[in-house]
């Protein structure tokens, strides 16, 4: 009987360095995405189930059954039709405000030292500024302009100057759109400093070398450059406002309302029952206008972002 012979089996082959390496960089983006399950967490938990409950809500009666009565009453209701005017004029009178005056801070910081301490001073105390509100900026102006207010009273017994003893002002809308600009301001001077850091010397000695005056590179060269950029600023600025509650809730009364403070009315009110969904189709509305504002915001800054190296 004759053996057959076996095939030689191959020798196994060791993984080399590329395969190694492959199969780090494949762990290594694992873990990347592992690391962003917090903010999907996170953001899943305060924007999008927050984000459904307000939608259903909006369609949606009482018992749970479907309708568009919430929905209609946006366009019914005058009071709610009112506080979403006089919301789009607060927030579009602070914007402009705070962006013309911000710009200008801004611009003013571009000048000066890049590196300077003036410059690291407004800019740190901008970042600070721009978050200062709800009741601790109501307070604090309400301290400083009140009846009994630091600046009242100093003009009253110092100067003799009786300007500020009447501070219902401070109470109207009039005055809510002050406090608004205050941290407008500085907001406008984060978002808008970047831009003007972007311009570039070159540019300007272009200009001046073809016999351009100051004002002809901004009409022609600066000005086209920051239109996107100051547009994208105005914005935000825009959404910020219009969607700011706790500051109003402090200084306001019922009879100067916003769109904010009534849908807080419609959800806590313990005279009217039965009005939450009413107030959700009133929070959806908010979404849309803001989501519509964020979405050109993000147009205009992809457009902006060329000039930005």
């Amino acid at each position: 009987m004759t053996d057959t012979p076996v095939a030689a089996r191959p020798p196994a082959v060791e993984a080399g360095p590329a395969s190694r390496g492959a199969g780090s960089r494949r762990l290594r983006g694992a873990a990347n995405y592992l690391a962003l399950i917090p903010f999907f967490a996170y953001f899943g938990l305060f924007m999008i189930v927050p984000t459904l409950v307000v939608a259903i809500g909006a369609f949606t009666t009482a018992q749970g059954a479907f309708t568009l009565d919430n929905v209609a009453g946006l366009f019914s209701d005058g009071v709610s039709g009112e506080a979403l005017v006089r919301s789009i004029q607060l927030a579009l009178s602070t914007a402009i405000a705070g962006a013309v005056i911000g710009g200008l801070l801004a611009w003013a910081v571009m000048r000066g030292d890049p590196d300077g301490l003036l410059r690291q001073l407004v800019v740190a105390a901008s970042g600070v500024l721009a978050q200062f509100g709800g009741v601790m900026l109501a307070f604090a102006f309400l301290a400083t302009f009140g009846i009994q207010g630091l600046a009242t009273v100093f003009l009253k017994d110092t100067l003799h100057v009786d300007l500020l003893s009447d501070a219902s002002w401070l109470y109207s809308l009039a005055g809510l759109a002050v406090v608004y600009t205050y941290f407008q301001i500085p907001l406008m001077l984060i978002v808008f400093l970047p831009s003007l850091d972007g311009l570039r010397q070159e540019w300007y000695d272009a200009s001046a070398s073809l016999g351009g005056s100051p004002w002809s590179f901004w009409r022609h060269v600066g000005g086209p450059i920051m239109a996107p950029a100051f547009l994208g600023a105005l914005l935000l600025l825009f959404a910020n406002a219009f969607s700011a509650y706790a500051t109003a809730a402090a200084l306001i009364s019922q009879g100067s309302s916003l769109i904010t403070l009534e849908i807080a009315d419609k959800l806590q009110s313990e005279v009217v029952i039965g009005q939450e969904n009413t107030g959700k189709a009133l929070a959806l509305g908010m979404i849309v206008i803001v989501s519509l504002v964020m979405l050109v915001y993000a147009l205009v800054q992809r457009r902006a972002s060329r000039w930005v190296r």
